[in-house]
């Protein structure tokens, strides 16, 4: 089961944390990965870490938000491996800041990233996913996304973003399901990421956030990963415009 070979993939945000985990779990299901990030240098690391077990990788420089550089990435992608057939959009930033301090700039770039981007990155596939009528898209959002009781203070601009993706990815799995394309949404819980390290949340709000955790600890990225590997084989073939939430159990407390 979950078998991609042949399978060509995209992942963004692949240097390091979830995009990482993704990256080497569709290669390990045989999957050629394409791996994306602002940092060309650490994406290299990522593809040579796939190729010494066996598989075939692609490192390339990709800033989401510009639309010229998701366009020379997919083409750079395709050029090197003929075709796609999964795209995880995994990049995204979270710079915390108070609501009533946030600048419209600060606003933008966190939309422009986490939002815009995997808009532009999901147009770009489907249309490569759409001349072989299969294809498979998984959004990353996250728990903190709306209607869920889960709020951030400090990142209504990462919240907002992350909401839309889930508005987003319902829309297009209803116009791009006749392409033979499924949209679906992965919402992460907390998981032990260098984003959420760097995030530099307060010993007391960690413990108290962990108290609300069925299982009672983070998620690993590998544990994320594996709900990527699933939505992007055949045995989801039935699956279009969900979300699935990794938490932990944190929003059936």
């Amino acid at each position: 089961m979950f078998e991609l070979k042949d399978k060509v993939a995209l992942v963004t945000g692949a240097r390091r944390g979830m995009g990482k985990a993704d990256a080497l779990a569709l290669a390990s299901q045989g999957a050629k990965v394409v791996v994306t990030d602002i940092d060309e240098k650490a994406c290299q690391k990522v593809a040579e870490e796939i190729e010494s077990q066996g598989g075939k990788a692609l490192a390339l420089r990709m800033d989401v938000s510009n639309k010229a550089e998701v366009e020379q990435g997919f083409d750079e992608a395709i050029g090197k491996f003929g075709r796609l057939d999964i795209l995880v959009n995994n990049a995204g930033i979270y710079v915390p800041k108070p609501a009533l301090e946030l600048t419209e700039e600060e606003w933008d770039r966190m939309i422009a990233i986490n939002l815009k981007g995997q808009f532009l990155c999901a147009q770009r596939a489907a249309k490569e996913m759409a001349k072989n009528k299969w294809g498979r898209i998984i959004n990353i959002s996250s728990i903190a996304s709306g209607q869920t009781g889960v709020g951030i203070a400090g990142g209504v601009h990462y919240t907002a973003s992350k909401g839309g993706i889930i508005g987003m990815t319902e829309t297009l799995a209803q116009e791009w399901a006749e392409l033979g394309i499924t949209v679906n949404v992965v919402a992460p819980g907390a998981i032990d990421t260098p984003m959420v390290s760097s995030a530099q949340i307060p010993q007391e709000a960690m413990a108290s956030m962990l108290a609300r955790i069925p299982l009672k600890r983070m998620g690993r990225p590998e544990e994320v990963a594996a709900m990527v590997v699933f939505l992007a084989s055949e045995e989801a073939s039935y699956i279009t415009g969900a979300t699935f939430y990794v938490d932990g159990g944190w929003l059936a407390a």
